[in-house]
């Protein structure tokens, strides 16, 4: 993919963003994931901060890059690089504060506006350890993806509770939506057709839009 980021043992990059409000957990979920760490008194996220991990598909391995941000308005200012060339979502509510999934509509219209249109979404309610403070049913967050598309999942990064899941069928969709448009690609190169000896047309397709799976896991 010549990609310095991308190294011998790795078939695909993957650059895919946490997003959501502040403190619903997005810093504690991406360190579970990319090392399987927790931390309870972890510090708000000042600016970017990514990791990677290295993920089998199939037959092919995958190394996701994973981008986490605050998610306070005052560093909302670098948002078009940080949706930049993102082809999945993890998108992020506190189930114990209502105001964070009711805010869920500003993050979703700024995905559409600045990310890919075949951006894969994954809809996340996380801290189910906290069930006794619950202010977003169950009900609700698989409403939501129902009507925008999405994959839903709960999750506890602190139990680590499907927050492995949630990234995976994340990043197994973005590789069924690049395999679909690899092939699609291939078919359309073998397209070529010669005329009147030398003479060649070929088809060129900017941009292959890839069949979009809707099957989507709901809890």
């Amino acid at each position: 993919m010549g990609s310095s980021l991308l190294d011998d043992e790795c078939d695909y990059l993957f650059k895919t963003v946490l997003i959501g409000d502040s403190a619903v957990g997005k810093s504690n979920l991406l360190s579970r994931f990319a090392k399987d760490e927790f931390h309870l008194d972890s510090k708000p996220t000042i600016g970017v901060e990514f990791a990677y991990r290295n993920i089998k598909v199939g037959d092919k391995m995958v190394k996701a890059q994973i981008w986490d941000t605050a998610g306070q308005e005052r560093f909302r200012a670098i948002t078009s690089s940080y949706y930049r060339g993102a082809l999945g979502a993890i998108l992020v509510y506190d189930i114990t504060r209502r105001v964070t999934f009711e805010n869920l509509r500003k993050w979703l219209h700024e995905l559409r506006e600045y990310g890919n249109r075949d951006m894969v979404i994954v809809l996340v309610g996380n801290k189910t350890d906290l069930v006794e403070s619950r202010e977003v049913e169950v009900r609700d967050g698989q409403s939501l993806a129902q009507v925008e598309d999405l994959c839903f999942m709960e999750t506890s990064a602190k139990e680590n509770l499907n927050v492995e899941d949630a990234f995976l069928q994340m990043i197994t969709k973005i590789f069924e939506i690049a395999s679909q448009k690899s092939l699609e690609a291939k078919e359309n190169e073998a397209s070529k057709q010669v005329l009147e000896g030398r003479k060649e047309i070929i088809y060129v397709v900017d941009e292959v839009t890839a069949t979009k799976h809707t099957n989507c896991c709901t809890l």
